[in-house]
């Protein structure tokens, strides 16, 4: 039901989330007006008006075969029959079943306004609305948008951002946010603003105009200080000329040892042979 008439304030911000003071709520849309049952009302009928009714099903007279008697009418024994469409019938037709339809629901245009008023007083009551002062986005920037979102607390909630009018580079850089839906404040609806949990207005929209303040864009991460590339190119060639001297050594030193087997090992042939005395004579 109506309430007493009291002003609210909103929290304003620029869009890269630098705070600045409080505006005031225009009096005509936010004077603490919450009626319960017509916001039901609106928010049913926009539902309902979403639905398509394209549910459909076959009569008998649709559903293809059955033009002629199954059996004759007497003397078979069985029970008489019409058509092998009938609704009794396995694959017949069915008896009133869904045809197409409207759902629509029409709601009064002083009925609507009122409960988009009463939509938007019930989230300035929470201190979810929250004033921007201009979007001047140049191109579509989802990480901007985002970047904004998280920097209010935001993040994780859902967020109805309204611009003054439509704004193409907005509209595109929320699109791709699953919890963020942008539109213009003109065509929102009492099911928009009760869907959200917070509700971020262009100033311009509800009569604000707000002067630019020194802004500064919210930058990316700390990275890593970067080596020169030319300390990398001559830490790769050490790096790879010790691995090659590595590789190389180990075969470099086996041949050593193999030759110096060769040579410990030749002598004692020879004196092997040496010291053996005279052949041995072949048998006759």
């Amino acid at each position: 039901m109506a309430d007493t008439t009291q002003t609210f304030e909103a929290a304003a911000y620029t869009a890269n989330g630098t705070a600045r003071e409080h505006v005031a709520l225009p009096e005509s849309l936010f004077d603490g007006t919450i009626n319960m049952p017509v916001m039901h009302q609106a928010v049913k009928a926009y539902l309902a008006n979403q639905r398509q009714g394209n549910a459909a099903t076959k009569t008998r007279g649709l559903v293809a075969g059955g033009n002629q008697k199954p059996w004759r009418q007497k003397g078979t024994g069985r029970a008489r029959q019409g058509s092998i469409r009938a609704p009794h019938w396995v694959g017949g037709g069915t008896v009133f079943g869904p045809i197409p339809r409207s759902y629509a629901q029409y709601v009064p245009r002083q009925v609507r306004a009122l409960a988009r008023k009463s939509a938007f007083n019930a989230r300035a009551r929470e201190g979810a609305v929250m004033v921007i002062d201009r979007f001047a986005y140049d191109a579509p920037k989802t990480s901007r948008l985002a970047a904004l979102v998280s920097r209010l607390g935001l993040e994780g909630r859902k967020v109805l951002v309204l611009t003054n009018g439509v704004n193409e580079h907005v509209y595109l850089s929320g699109r791709n946010l699953p919890t963020v839906h942008v539109m213009p404040y003109a065509d929102v609806s009492a099911y928009h603003v009760l869907w959200s949990d917070a509700v971020l207005v262009e100033g311009a929209a509800i009569g604000h105009e707000l002067s630019p303040i020194a802004d500064t864009e919210p930058g990316p991460k700390a990275k890593r200080e970067k080596a020169p590339v030319k300390a990398k190119k001559t830490a790769r060639k050490t790096a790879a000329k010790k691995t090659t001297t590595k590789r190389g050594a180990a075969p470099a030193r086996a041949k050593k040892k193999a030759t110096t087997a060769r040579a410990k090992s030749a002598p004692k042939k020879k004196a092997a042979k040496k010291t053996s005395g005279k052949p041995k004579k072949r048998g006759k």
